[in-house]
């Protein structure tokens, strides 16, 4: 496994500590953890926990895991003692691996360590928090492998010469997109995982001082970047921004101030392993949402009358290589994730005559205006244009007449009377998608994985007061 997913070349750098390991150093350290992960009983018919906070130690304990034969369910480091244990309840797992414990379940059945084979069940990325019930996407080392070799040709390996990883590990956007492609590619790997605001203001020094060529990462993080580092000199080859919403605006002024066209609007899942495809900002007619022709596979759109069309709007389907094997003991919730052998992404998009896909918006996130749908992510996007704003989240709130009302909770980057705010919005939108309420927030609240949570926005929206 460890193999399938590296190059001979490829080289790992710890940003924070300047720890650098060469292939062949980072393969005896897992063969090293591997041995006492068996020598503990952990072995195949095994998973284990990964919360590691050293990421050189995140990858390690993965991939030895893997070598032993046990399946790898990664989790942010930073999740509660209380969120561990639900973890585990839910996966099953036989051990918890944090800091140089191996802290290891009662039950604990090794059936043998042979490394996995390539249809065994490998990564379980969580995707709904590590609260209630837990929901893991699980992946196999064939669903893994396909995904970063279909990444690596669409890049190139030129591109790919020295990665930035600004991301989480227990994201499969960063340990997928980022880390494994990167490894498999043969380049040196600099890790940097969820830098603090402070460290932040060394970005544009990092790449430069790196001589970064790629990197991969979410909208809020060039938000953050833009404001509080400074440039750098160097310009990378090429920029993948993804896991969100991207508007034309903010696409193009991440693309003015790297100093570099080449910045990619990215749209993937867990479930299809990080990526299915990318638009460059070059590519003719690049607007809000375009994420172009899937790579290395095929899309589709399920229309109203539950026809699958290869133009057209509506629920976007996708197949490829990469789609996971199921949600970890949940049988009904996988059959339902898909229509026949397409996956159901539960996004709203169409795609035009030359197959490239435009996203509109997340099903779950439509406000239903008086029975027209307004896709939350069309105004979020249109507020962002605004020069006084910062940040945009919409959310629907319960109206007696219409159903539901949009509202929207703001970060401004300055003063703005919302009322001019919302005179700004008629002027550029169809009457039913002006937000009726705004409510001005310090932040935007965001999950573990920088990911925007609406619930938790309206719920900070209302709690802030009545809005304007």
């Amino acid at each position: 496994m460890l193999l399938s997913l590296t190059h001979r070349h490829t080289r790992l750098i710890d940003a924070r500590t300047g720890t650098e390991l060469g292939l062949g150093r980072f393969v005896a350290d897992v063969e090293q953890r591997a041995i006492a992960f068996r020598e503990a009983g952990i072995g195949q018919g095994c998973c284990a926990v990964v919360a590691r906070p050293a990421p050189l130690d995140y990858l390690r304990d993965v991939f030895a895991l893997w070598e032993a034969g046990a399946m790898a369910v990664a989790v942010n480091p930073g999740i509660t003692q209380e969120e561990r244990s639900n973890v585990m309840r839910a996966t099953g797992a036989s051990a918890l691996l944090d800091d140089d414990a191996v802290a290891l379940a009662a039950d604990t059945v090794s059936t043998g360590s042979i490394p996995l084979g390539p249809d065994d069940p490998a990564l379980t990325l969580m995707t709904s928090g590590t609260t209630g019930r837990p929901k893991g996407i699980v992946h196999t080392q064939r669903s893994l492998a396909a995904r970063v070799a279909l990444n690596v040709a669409a890049i190139g390996q030129a591109d790919l010469e020295t990665s930035l990883c600004v991301l989480p590990l227990h994201f499969g956007h960063g340990l997928i997109g980022n880390i494994f492609t990167a490894m498999a590619a043969g380049g040196m790997l600099v890790l940097w995982p969820q830098p603090s605001i402070e460290e932040m203001r060394g970005f544009g020094g990092l790449v430069d001082a790196r001589r970064i060529t790629f990197m991969s990462s979410t909208p809020s993080f060039w938000t953050v970047a833009m404001r509080l580092s400074t440039r750098p000199v160097h310009v990378m080859r090429r920029v993948h921004v993804g896991s969100a919403p991207l508007s034309i605006e903010h696409w193009r002024a991440i693309a003015g101030w790297t100093g570099t066209r080449n910045v990619f609007n990215m749209y993937g899942m867990t479930e299809t392993a990080n990526w299915i495809g990318g638009a460059s900002l070059d590519e003719p007619g690049a607007a809000d949402g375009l994420v172009g022709k899937p790579w290395g596979g095929s899309a589709a759109v399920l229309d109203e009358s539950g026809q699958i069309l290869r133009e057209g709007s509506g629920e976007v389907l996708v197949a490829t290589p990469s789609i996971m094997s199921g949600y970890l003991g949940m049988e009904v919730e996988t059959r339902a994730a898909f229509h026949g052998s397409w996956l159901r992404t539960g996004d709203t998009g169409r795609i035009d005559g030359g197959g490239r896909l435009t996203l509109v918006g997340r099903i779950k996130n439509e406000i239903n205006r008086g029975g027209v749908k307004v896709p939350a992510e069309e105004i979020d996007m249109l507020l962002e244009r605004h020069p006084a704003v910062r940040e945009a989240c919409a959310f629907g709130l319960p109206d007696p007449i219409a159903g539901e009302a949009v509202a929207a909770a703001i970060v401004l980057a300055e003063d703005a009377e919302i009322p001019a705010i919302r005179a700004w919005c008629r002027e550029r939108c169809r009457a039913e998608a002006v937000p009726s309420k705004i409510f001005v927030l310090d932040a935007i609240p965001r999950n573990d994985r920088g990911k925007i949570v609406r619930d938790r926005v309206r719920e900070a929206a209302l709690a802030s007061g009545p809005g304007a």
